[in-house]
């Protein structure tokens, strides 16, 4: 289930979330606005939706959550991205990283 999430998530939409993958949880963070989509198969649905609701595509990361382990990583197909510096899968930029574990904070909690 993909939620867009622009306030404080509610626990059971954490929990509704972590159902798609058996306890993962893939995300796409807007690192300006602080909005991010949390659930889904595939990190494109969730920066489409994120897209559709005003971000800009040079904002948007993607990344994933394992909730038993309490392990973020930084790694979608959506953050190859060599005209923003960053050729691989993983966020690159430290900076960056920092801006999508603030929001991941502010929002979820982790």
């Amino acid at each position: 289930m993909l939620i867009l999430i622009t306030e404080k998530a509610k626990k059971e939409e954490v929990e509704n979330a972590s159902k798609d993958l058996d306890g993962y949880i893939k995300f796409v963070v807007d690192i300006d606005k602080g909005d991010l989509t949390i659930g889904g198969d595939r990190h494109y649905d969730g920066e489409q939706l994120l897209l559709e609701n005003g971000s800009l595509q040079s904002n948007l990361w993607g990344g994933g959550y394992d909730l038993s382990s309490k392990v973020i990583d930084y790694d979608s197909i959506i953050n190859i991205r060599p005209r923003d510096n960053n050729p691989s899968r993983e966020v690159l930029d430290m900076n960056i990283r920092k801006d999508i574990d603030n929001i991941l904070k502010e929002k979820l909690g982790w």
